[in-house]
C-alpha cells in the first residue's frame, strides 16, 4: 500500500473530524433544523469556503505529481484542519448526545467510503483524492446528508421516547399541568410559578431551556415523580404547530400567555403566525380550563377564546399591579389591596410576578401567603440579573433578544446612578424587520446610557445609526468583535467612576 496515500488518508480523517465538530456544533445550536442550518451556511458561505476550499487542490496534486503530490495534498488537508480548529472556547460547547454520536458514525462511514477509493482504486488515488476533497469542502452539506440518512432511526427513537412520556403521564391522573408560552417572559413566569406554588403544592418545572417537545419529554421521563401535584411546562416555538405538539403530549388544564411580539420572525414568517401559534395553548385547554392572559398586550387582548380568561398586567386585568414604584433597589406595588415588595428590577418583572400570583391565587393560595415568596424571588439567570463587585454593577440580560424586553432593560439601566454603559450585539432572528428594530433600539438607548459598546461588525451598523439619529455623541460609541472585549472596554471607560453595565443579549456561537 502506498505510504503517501495512507498519510493522506489519515490527514483526511483528522480534518473531517474537526469539520464535524464545527458544523455539528452549529447544527445543534440551530436545533437540528435543516432549513435553519441551510440558512446559516448561505449567510456564512464565504467563511465556509475559505475554511475548506483548499482541499480541492488535493486531486490534481495526487493525479499530477504522484507520491510527492500526495504529501502536498496531505499538507492541504492539514491546512483545512488547522483553519477549522476553534480559536476561542465556545459559549455553549457541543454536547455529545446520543444523537450526535449516531450522526458522527454515519458521517464517518461516508468518509471511510471516500477513503476506500483513495487507497484501493487502481488510478493511483486520483479519484479517491477528489472524493476526499469534496467531503472536506462540502462538510456542511455532508453533515446534512448524514442526518437525512439517519432520519428513520431518529424518528423511531423520538417516537419511543414520546410514547414512554405519555405512559408516565397516564400513571399520574391527578397531575395538574400548567402550560406557559409567549414571545418573552415565559421563562421568568415559569420560575416565579415554581416559587409561589411551592407554598402549597409539590411542583415540577421544565428546567433551563427544555421548552421543545423532546425537552418536555426528557423532563417527564427523568424528573416526574408520583408525588408531584403540578407540572409547569414551558412551551417554546419557532414554527406553527410547535405549541400544539407539546399540548397534545401533556394536555394542560391551565395556560399562561405572557406576551406576543416579533421574536423568531425569521422562522415564523409573520406576526400573525406567531399569534396563532401562541394561542394553540388556549385552543388545547379543556372546557373547564382557564387561560391566564397578559391583557396589557394588544396582540393577546384582541384575540377571542372560548375559555374563561383571568387577566393580569400593569394597566388591565383581574390581577393588576397598582401604586407601582420601581428603582435600582427593586419594586413595590399593590395587588388587590395587598402590598408587595420584590428585589427584582423593572416593571416588566412585576408584570411577570402578577402572572404567577394570578395562577397561584386562582389555585387557592391566599395573596397574603404570597407576600414572603414574592419578596424572596431571585432574578432568573441572565434575565436582568444583578451582579456586583469590583466597583461596578452588571445587569446581566444576556438571554434577552426581543424588542420589548430590550426596551424594558434600557428603562432599568436609566434608573441607576453613575456611569451607565450599554454592551450589546443587538437582536437577531427578526427577519426582514431586524435592521429597523435594531435601529429603533439604538434610538431608544440614546437617552438612557452614557456609552454604547456594540459587539460585532456585522450587527453594529443599524444600532449605531439609531444612536446617531437620536443625537448620541459619536465618540461615545465603540464597536468591538467580542463580548469579552466589550466588557473590558466598558471597565476602562472614565477610570475611577462608579459604573453600571447593561449586558443586553449575548449571541450564541452560530452568530
Amino acid at each position: 500500500m502506498n505510504l503517501a496515500l495512507v498519510i493522506l488518508g489519515v490527514c483526511f480523517l483528522g480534518a473531517g473530524f474537526v469539520l464535524f465538530r464545527r458544523y455539528a456544533h452549529i447544527f445543534q445550536l440551530n436545533g437540528y433544523k435543516h432549513p435553519v442550518q441551510e440558512r446559516w451556511v448561505r449567510d456564512n458561505i464565504e467563511q465556509v469556503m475559505l475554511r475548506g476550499i483548499w482541499a480541492l487542490g488535493a486531486a490534481p496534486l495526487v493525479q499530477g505529481l504522484g507520491r510527492i503530490g500526495a504529501y502536498l495534498a496531505a499538507a492541504l488537508f492539514l491546512l483545512v484542519l488547522g483553519l477549522n480548529l476553534p480559536r476561542t472556547p465556545a459559549k455553549k460547547p457541543l454536547v455529545m448526545t446520543k444523537r450526535v454520536w449516531r450522526l458522527l458514525i454515519t458521517y464517518t462511514i461516508l468518509h471511510l467510503l471516500a477513503l476506500v477509493f483513495l487507497l484501493f482504486m487502481p488510478d493511483g488515488g486520483g479519484f479517491g483524492a477528489l472524493l476526499c476533497s469534496f467531503c472536506l469542502t462540502g462538510a456542511p452539506w455532508l453533515l446534512l446528508l448524514a442526518d437525512t440518512l439517519n432520519k428513520p432511526v431518529e424518528k423511531a427513537i423520538d417516537n419511543w421516547y414520546v410514547r414512554d412520556a405519555k405512559r408516565i403521564l397516564e400513571q399520574c391522573p391527578d397531575l395538574t399541568v400548567i402550560g406557559v408560552t409567549g414571545s418573552y417572559g415565559k421563562t421568568s413566569v415559569k420560575f416565579f410559578l415554581e416559587k409561589l406554588l411551592s407554598a402549597e403544592y409539590n411542583v415540577l418545572i421544565t428546567p433551563e431551556n427544555y421548552n421543545t417537545t423532546l425537552g418536555v419529554v426528557r423532563t417527564i421521563r427523568e424528573r416526574l415523580r408520583a408525588q408531584h401535584q403540578i407540572f409547569v411546562c414551558e412551551m417554546g416555538a419557532r414554527n406553527v404547530g410547535d405549541i400544539k405538539e407539546i399540548c397534545d403530549l401533556v394536555h394542560p388544564k391551565y395556560g399562561v400567555i405572557t406576551a406576543i411580539g416579533p421574536q423568531h420572525l425569521e422562522s415564523f414568517g409573520s406576526l400573525g403566525n406567531i399569534i396563532r401559534t401562541k394561542f394553540e395553548l388556549a385552543d388545547a385547554l379543556p372546557e373547564e380550563g382557564i387561560l391566564f392572559a397578559n391583557l396589557d398586550d394588544e396582540n393577546i387582548r384582541s384575540r377571542k377564546v372560548d375559555h374563561r380568561i383571568v387577566g393580569y398586567g400593569l394597566v388591565r386585568g383581574d390581577y393588576r399591579a397598582e401604586n407601582l414604584t420601581v428603582s435600582s433597589r427593586g419594586s413595590s406595588f399593590t395587588l388587590r389591596g395587598v402590598e408587595f415588595h420584590t428585589r427584582l428590577l423593572g416593571a416588566h418583572n412585576v408584570q411577570n410576578i402578577c402572572a404567577a400570583m394570578a395562577v397561584a391565587n386562582t389555585l387557592g393560595i391566599p395573596l397574603e401567603k404570597l407576600r414572603l415568596p414574592v419578596q424572596q424571588l431571585e432574578s432568573v439567570p441572565h434575565r436582568l440579573q444583578l451582579l456586583g463587585g469590583g466597583g461596578r454593577t452588571v445587569i446581566d440580560d444576556a438571554y434577552n433578544s426581543n424588542p420589548a424586553g430590550a426596551k424594558a432593560a434600557l428603562e432599568v439601566l436609566s434608573a441607576f446612578p453613575g456611569l451607565r454603559i450599554l454592551v450589546t450585539p443587538g437582536m437577531v432572528e427578526l427577519g426582514e424587520k431586524q435592521e429597523s428594530l435594531n435601529r429603533d433600539f439604538g434610538a431608544q438607548a440614546a437617552g438612557r446610557c452614557d456609552y454604547a459598546v456594540l459587539v460585532g461588525r456585522k450587527q453594529a451598523p443599524p444600532i449605531r445609526a439609531g444612536l446617531l439619529s437620536a443625537g448620541f455623541p459619536e465618540d461615545r460609541i465603540l464597536v468591538l468583535d467580542t463580548v469579552q472585549e466589550a466588557v473590558a472596554a466598558a471597565d476602562a471607560l472614565e477610570p475611577g467612576r462608579e459604573r453600571v453595565i447593561l449586558l443586553e443579549n449575548d449571541l450564541p456561537d452560530n452568530y
